[in-house]
């Protein structure tokens, strides 16, 4: 993987009003746009928006606008021009014939290039790696012509311009396919590990990039997970064991962040991933409540869960950053909105407490209350239970032990299948 080029790119960022995307919505979009291509390593220099009815297929916007893009691109001096729409295939490679030496990328490129650069371990990088050649197989015309002038940089980064151009799409359809298996393997290695981790209660940390997942668990958890102040700061799942009290433990998993427009070919390549979210008893949807956009997040992160079929998954919303909303206003607003939210600031181990309650009340619904009669040759089950469960009552006979004893539903049936 290239490192980011010393010198930065200068950008100009194209926003199309249409359909249910109205002004305002068009420049929320490219206020994201414009952190996305600051994470990448850009410096965005303008910005240009559109209002069509009907977009347009030889270049998404009108000719007209098409040229005083290309036209104003020049005259700032940038080298990327940047849609917040995916671009066709055939619309890439018209607006490259029309911006001569000039890149022209859509979101999809620009989000997957900030994957490429991020992606530390073996899984992250060989699904970031599917994605994008997924991403750019059929955008391979005329023997790469139009990516041979890009010369690299952002959106062709890792050699994906100068180097790839004799690759033709047999080579690269063979590459994908071996990428697949590849997968397939990491993703047995993951079912094998998971088997250890059955017995608990697993929590997984779902949120819009940014919402501050990783902060909740390194204080949660006193985990060591990078954060940075930038979108997609880390990729790869990590997991860590969170003791809330004697009787109730949890696995609890941070992932990777989603983000509005998140390429199709990107979710489908980090399946493996976010299968922690599918398996998890529940999901923590993390929202930052600072944000103006926290509910388009909700929203978005919704549709994610939906697409991974999790949607229907036990879920809690977890408000962070609640320690910088000043005005009582938009607070109120957000208690109607999210009623049933916890609000909490991770930075500042604010109201952690509290969200500790409720995820235990969470786990306390799915616990089951049995008695058992234990003989006393059976050492381990009793001290399986004296770990891992409350012991209600304690009554001793001549051969063993009864208990009454409360855990989770998983791990009594598991008691109970030890014993018969």
């Amino acid at each position: 993987m290239q490192e980011l080029d010393l010198k930065q790119e200068k950008a100009l960022m194209v926003g199309v009003i249409h359909g249910e995307v109205d002004e305002a919505s068009a420049y929320e979009h490219l206020e994201e746009l414009e952190l996305l291509a600051d994470t990448a390593g850009a410096v965005v220099v303008g910005q240009i928006t559109q209002r069509l009815k009907n977009l347009t297929p030889q270049f998404l916007v009108g000719k007209g606008k098409a040229d005083q893009i290309v036209g104003q691109a020049k005259e700032l001096d940038v080298q990327l021009i940047i849609f917040d729409d995916d671009l066709t295939p055939a619309q890439a490679k018209n607006f490259m014939n029309l911006a001569d030496n000039l890149k022209v990328i859509d979101r999809s490129a620009l989000i997957l290039d900030i994957f490429r650069q991020h992606a530390r371990s073996r899984e992250a990088k060989t699904q970031v790696e599917l994605a994008h050649l997924e991403y750019l197989l059929p955008r391979l015309t005329r023997k790469w012509t139009h990516l041979e002038r890009q010369m690299g940089g952002i959106g062709t980064r890792a050699g994906m311009g100068e180097t790839q151009i004799e690759i033709d799409r047999r080579l690269i359809r063979t590459r994908i396919s071996k990428l697949k298996k590849e997968l397939i393997k990491i993703d047995q290695e993951r079912i094998i590990q998971s088997r250890g981790r059955q017995k608990f209660f697993r929590a997984a940390l779902v949120g819009y990039t940014n919402a501050g997942k990783s902060t909740l668990m390194n204080a949660l958890s006193d985990a060591d997970v990078y954060v940075q102040d930038q979108l997609f700061a880390t990729l790869d799942t990590t997991i860590r064991q969170v003791d809330i009290n004697d009787s109730h433990q949890i696995l609890l998993s941070d992932t990777v962040g989603f983000v509005r427009k998140l390429p199709h070919d990107l979710v489908a390549s980090f399946r493996s991933t976010l299968k922690e979210v599918v398996d998890a008893d529940l999901l923590l949807l993390v929202l930052d409540a600072s944000s103006p956009q926290v509910l388009e997040h909700y929203n978005t992160i919704k549709n994610v869960l939906e697409e991974i079929a999790a949607g229907d998954k036990r879920s809690l919303i977890v408000l962070n950053k609640i320690d910088l909303v000043e005005d009582m206003q938009v607070l109120n607003q957000l208690k109607q909105s999210f009623p049933d939210a916890v609000m909490i600031s991770a930075l500042d181990k604010l109201r952690l407490d509290e969200l500790l309650k409720s995820i235990q009340s969470i786990m306390d619904e799915s616990f089951q209350t049995v008695e058992v009669d234990i003989p006393f040759t059976d050492g381990k089950t009793i001290s399986e239970i004296q770990d891992d469960m409350d012991v209600l009552h304690r009554e001793y006979y001549n051969e063993g032990v009864r208990m009454t004893i409360k855990g989770p539903s998983r791990k009594i049936q598991k008691i109970l299948g030890q014993l018969t």
